[in-house]
């Protein structure tokens, strides 16, 4: 029989995977990889000025995850750097301002435990919160699918056709940023990065539509957090490290079958 503990990293794990899995698509069609990188380490950032200013720090480390995605757009516009050097400034500049906030605060921030998180320490109250939460990112990912779908296809077509990309790739942002606040805490930067880009790119490999993706995409990182806990219990190895490195089998496995089997499988 299983321990309470493990059960509630469980739930909170697979959760998360539901929801995670169907936004990495669009990081994974925009070929905005880093970009979950960038928001990771901004969330570092939230977490120092949290502290500092005793303030919830899933509130703090949503509004700036969210003010740094604000001004990526902004520079954007400017044209005045490729986005994947916008994304490494940003990115690096977030973790080192916290890091030095941190630091000059006096205060004491377990850096390991923001990065790898503590999925076995999750309480019920954190379940809730990942369920919850989770729920309503899901929610406003299907009322704005259409959308967010023609904008990653075709930006000048979906703004032809009255839909404004350049809201719905805010509203991506926003939702990306929600998802790390309400998690990052529980399972960690790196997990929730992982998490965002690897089932994802699994899916890629063996589905057919976006919606096929996305549902495989939750599977498989619903998946890999089982398979990772079942490993790290067997092998008393971390618990998250254990569940990325299960979700890389998974994407290994998906690219070591020949293409035209998952092809056979979708047409049979």
């Amino acid at each position: 029989m299983l321990e309470d503990f493990f059960t509630r990293a469980l739930i909170a794990g697979i959760g998360l995977a539901l929801v995670t899995g169907p936004l990495g698509c669009f990081i994974v069609w925009r070929r905005m990889s880093y970009f979950g990188d960038t928001m990771a380490h901004s969330a570092l950032l939230g977490v120092a000025l949290s502290l500092v200013a005793q303030v919830n720090v899933t509130l703090g480390v949503f509004v700036i995850a969210a003010a740094v995605a604000g001004a990526l757009l902004l520079l954007q516009r400017r044209n005045t750097l490729s986005t994947d050097a916008l994304l490494g400034i940003l990115s690096h500049s977030a973790l080192a301002i916290g890091l030095v906030v941190a630091f000059l605060s006096g205060i004491r921030v377990d850096l390991m435990g923001f990065l790898f998180g503590d999925i076995l320490a999750v309480s019920v109250a954190d379940i809730a919160v990942i369920w919850i939460g989770g729920a309503v990112i899901l929610g406003a990912l299907v009322l704005m699918w259409r959308p967010l779908l023609a904008a990653t296809v075709n930006a000048d077509i979906a703004e032809a056709e009255g839909m404004r990309p350049e809201v719905t790739r805010v509203i991506l942002m926003l939702l990306l940023a929600s998802v790390i606040a309400i998690a990052m805490k529980i399972v960690g930067v790196l997990l929730i990065t992982a998490l965002l880009i690897i089932p994802p790119a699994t899916a890629r490999r063996v589905s057919g539509t976006p919606e096929l993706m996305a549902v495989v995409a939750a599977v498989a990182g619903a998946v890999a957090v089982t398979g990772g806990l079942f490993g790290s219990l067997r092998f008393d190895t971390p618990s998250g490290p254990s569940i990325v490195v299960a979700a890389l089998v998974l994407f290994l496995v998906s690219i070591a079958v020949p293409a035209r089997l998952w092809q056979r499988k979708r047409g049979a």
